[in-house]
């Protein structure tokens, strides 16, 4: 499947792909290099098998709650789509996330899968694009709201940083919301442009489905879940790796290593996710040894739950779905 997706490849996607090899490569060594790489082979043999299977399985309730917040969006902006099949296709989106090694993105095939499902193309790249973005505030959201539990664990500048850093972007992801909702100010002579009918959609659909009390609550409790989910998942891996840290601990540290993954400049957030979880876990005094491992579980972790999509996606046909979509202003 690899070198299918490969050979399907242009050329200025196979450059941009090397390049986050690189860039992975480049900060694994620089971490492999500052790390006790002995002590982190011991502490992996020692993990706990029934709490890693613990985490397993929490971690793949993620893939359900994933589709149910598709769905929030989906039904927001008038579009019904089932939700079993929403759930299908996240899953098969985790795969191309999680176990490929590809420039293609989950969103993509997401948005794909979806459409060649019988949904508009607007409807799909909307309803995936605002399922990513109420997931994003959502992280944004926990993340400010929990980092006064760090004030006493960290050095006091150092958490006023980190409070600031958080409200901050809370505040930038809220501002850009309001951009994307006011997009339909646009002068109308500019509609003669597929780009600026694309952006008004975009427009209809933010204000539907974050300006609504109704879809907005809902989006941002299954978003606040996720982030929940994920962080006593990650809890159970490091109780598998006897780490003596807290749920809140997780709380409060994992969501911005999370978020600092979703910058798209590496293999699947190989090197960054793992730079992260040192820094962030460093500053309550976990070894690094110990960061370095545990984040090295959660990639590992997310690629195995991630395989079943890969089976999904071969045994899925393009077969129309009959998706009862209402009327776009």
């Amino acid at each position: 499947l690899f070198l299918v997706l490969f050979l399907s490849m242009t050329r200025k996607q196979i450059f941009a792909f090397a390049a986050k090899i690189l860039v992975s490569a480049g900060l694994i060594w620089l971490i492999a290099s500052k790390v006790d790489l002995g002590a982190a082979k011991d502490r992996l043999l020692q993990v706990s098998v029934p709490m890693l299977i613990a985490g397993i399985l929490f971690f793949a309730v993620q893939l359900l709650i994933g589709g149910v917040r598709w769905k929030v969006v989906t039904d927001a902006i008038g579009v019904r789509f089932p939700l079993a099949e929403a759930i299908r296709l996240f899953v098969i989106g985790a795969f191309f996330n999680q176990a490929l090694p590809s420039s293609i993105g989950g969103d993509a095939v997401r948005i794909y899968k979806a459409y060649r499902g019988g949904m508009n193309l607007a409807a799909a790249f909307n309803g995936v694009f605002l399922e990513r973005a109420g997931t994003v505030l959502a992280l944004l959201l926990v993340v400010a709201a929990t980092q006064p539990a760090l004030a006493g664990r960290v050095a006091p500048d150092m958490a006023g940083i980190l409070l600031a850093a958080s409200a901050t972007a809370f505040v930038v992801g809220i501002g850009g919301l309001v951009f994307l909702a006011m997009l339909h100010r646009l002068p109308v002579s500019l509609d003669r442009f597929k780009a600026i009918r694309g952006f008004r959609a975009v427009a209809a659909d933010t204000r539907r489905v974050f300006f609504v009390p109704g879809p907005l609550a809902r989006l941002l409790v299954w978003g606040v879940l996720t982030h929940v989910n994920l962080t006593f998942a990650v809890y159970l891996l490091s109780l598998s790796l006897d780490l003596g840290i807290t749920w809140l601990d997780c709380l409060a540290l994992v969501p911005p290593v999370i978020l600092a993954t979703t910058l798209p400049i590496s293999v699947g957030g190989w090197g960054v996710r793992e730079g992260a979880m040192i820094y962030a876990f460093g500053l309550i005094g976990v070894p690094a040894d110990g960061a370095l491992v545990l984040s090295i579980l959660l990639g590992l972790v997310g690629i195995v739950i991630a395989l079943p999509g890969g089976v999904l996606w071969f045994r899925s046909g393009d077969r129309r779905l009959t998706l009862d979509s209402e009327t776009r202003a």
